[in-house]
């Protein structure tokens, strides 16, 4: 006869522990960080258990650069870890006799009897979860043991609330008692001290809008700023001096936020954005932007970023998603980066045309978790046209330009592969050489965004700068051949610029109505065939009326 272990034992935590952790198996980030959590707590190394040893043991993130206040990163994940354990204990694991929670203000595991509340452990009054302190890991077991002497040999049984009770065997009685009671002085702690902050934010940074609501202005903001100047662009979770990216355009530091915690990408390639900074930075959690706008049409661009942890063996997707509403109304559900963006470490942009302040002078974004945290990079706002997106204009170089008609070019983005490279060519080639000196070629992609409700035209500029007797190389036709796809749709086979129009000339095609994919993207792709493809300008334009 197999001999069962005593509930409350040591073999019989680690059981759990092995139980839980074949349930979380889908997800092995979190399987990982919670045996490390149990493993420190069983070896009395409670006091390990910090932001920062969780961090660089269980995340890989690097010992010399990890700033606790820049990557949330074990707060993120101990949050997720916390809510699986309630989802598993709520189902699957709900008349197992000892269950596993991870109390609000501290990284150390508590082993708990079959029929206490474990929720009430990890969620506030209001449903969020409170910031971990950074100082915590160890304090829930010292205020037990300390309570334990002063309840020594007390009741048999603790109750938790109406029908909640759960019998303790006399040795283990005061322990779980003192736990039981620290976890509710932290959680009643966490609450008290995010309601302070929140308080301390608002009073200390706030501006009066037009329709007399308060919101968080911002560094260097005073309450005279009545009405925002557009465009408008914030860096979210950045707190630093305003930064100027390839095009021109200023970004400034975060403002207008509440709720959500700051985060600082790790120093990795970002892929598809000419402008790494604004990616490098972002706001995560449950969070909103108030954003005070005077009365009209806008168009709102919202920034995203999923990076790769170090451990993570694939980019997969449907491990975090979020719904974004504007004033009250879904916008983007179910909202997956990685999905989004199709892959982690890309730079990810939504766009989204027609948008105006609420009644009371405010454009509400509320973004809200459907399972993992939500997260932003950036977001800009600029005056719309109604019913149309902006033009979108790329030239293949480093700076943007204005030309002849004074429309901008913006330097080259949203690719993926390819190399740049510039050329000196006459002036009389065009009455804008500058959009024909330089070209990206081989084998490449953008993925233009745009409103996911309307259709587009797309013009290429091309010209042969390599191949023939004007050009830096001998050759002719059929020298450079490929294929231009949009969204899977052929727009160009066999393409051969030398046999339409020779070297050194541009050459423009125009392709209209334009569907773009479901997640507001217009997905290009050059194909080589013989030799690279190249091009030297994209542009797309809205076509509705």
């Amino acid at each position: 006869m197999v001999k069962t272990p005593a509930p409350g034992s040591a073999e019989s935590e680690r059981l759990e522990l092995d139980a839980v952790a074949a349930a979380l198996e889908r997800t092995p980030k979190l399987v990982k960080l919670l045996r490390y959590l149990a493993e420190k707590r069983f070896a009395g190394e409670n006091d390990h258990l910090t932001e920062y040893n969780i961090a660089t043991e269980v995340f890989g993130r690097e010992k010399t650069v990890f700033i606790a206040s820049e990557d949330a990163v074990a707060r993120v994940e101990t949050h997720r870890l916390r809510k699986k354990l309630k989802e598993y204990y709520d189902g699957e694991g709900k008349c197992h006799p000892i269950q596993i929670a991870i109390p609000l203000g501290t990284y150390v595991p508590v082993f708990l009897g079959q029929n206490v509340d474990t929720g009430s452990l990890i969620e506030q009054a209001d449903g969020t979860e409170a910031q971990e302190p950074e100082n915590t890991a160890g304090l829930i077991v010292e205020m037990g043991e300390r309570l334990s002497k002063n309840r020594a040999g007390g009741a048999p049984s603790a109750r938790l609330g109406p029908d909640r009770v759960f019998s303790l065997r006399p040795g283990r009685r005061a322990w779980v008692y003192g736990l039981i009671a620290a976890a509710i002085l932290l959680s009643a702690l966490g609450v008290y001290r995010v309601f302070i902050s929140r308080r301390a934010a608002t009073a200390d940074s706030s501006v009066q809008t037009a329709a007399g609501k308060k919101a968080n202005p911002g560094p260097g903001q005073s309450d005279a700023a009545m009405t925002l100047p557009i465009p408008f662009r914030i860096i979210a979770g950045y707190d630093g001096p305003p930064q100027r990216d390839s095009a021109g355009d200023v970004w400034q530091a975060d403002r207008f936020f509440h709720d959500g915690w700051r985060v600082h990408q790790p120093s990795v390639f970002i892929a598809r954005t000419s402008d790494p900074l604004i990616f490098r930075y972002g706001r995560a959690g449950g969070f909103d932007y108030d954003i005070p706008l005077n009365p009209g049409l806008y168009e709102l661009h919202l920034y995203f970023f999923a990076p790769s942890e170090a451990f993570q063996s694939e980019d997969a997707e449907n491990q975090n998603a979020f719904n974004v509403t504007i004033n009250g109304k879904v916008v983007l559900q179910d909202f997956d980066i990685v999905s989004d963006a199709m892959g982690r470490n890309v730079a990810d942009e939504r766009v989204l045309r027609d948008i105006s302040p609420a009644a009371d002078g405010i454009l509400h974004l509320h973004f809200s978790t459907v399972f993992g945290t939500p997260s932003l990079s950036a977001i800009q706002v600029v005056n719309g046209t109604p019913r149309k997106q902006l033009p979108i204009r790329i030239v293949t170089q480093a700076n943007a330009l204005t030309d002849r008609y004074g429309q901008l070019w913006h330097p080259d983005s949203y690719y993926l592969g390819g190399r740049h490279l510039s050329h000196n060519i006459p002036g009389s080639v065009s009455s804008d050489p500058d959009l024909f000196s330089t070209e990206r070629f081989g084998h490449f992609s953008y993925a233009l965004p745009v409103d996911s409700r309307d259709r587009y035209t797309v013009v290429l500029h091309f010209v042969e700068l390599f191949f023939g007797a004007d050009a830096q190389s001998p050759g002719g036709a059929g020298s450079r051949v490929f294929r231009v796809m949009c969204n899977e749709s052929l727009l160009l086979d066999d393409f051969d610029i030398y046999k339409e129009v020779g070297s050194i000339h541009p050459l423009t095609k125009t392709f209209h109505h334009l569907k773009p994919t479901a997640q507001g993207k217009l997905n290009i792709t050059f194909e080589p065939i013989e030799n690279y493809a190249t091009v030297s300008a994209i542009e797309v334009l809205d076509e509705s009326d």
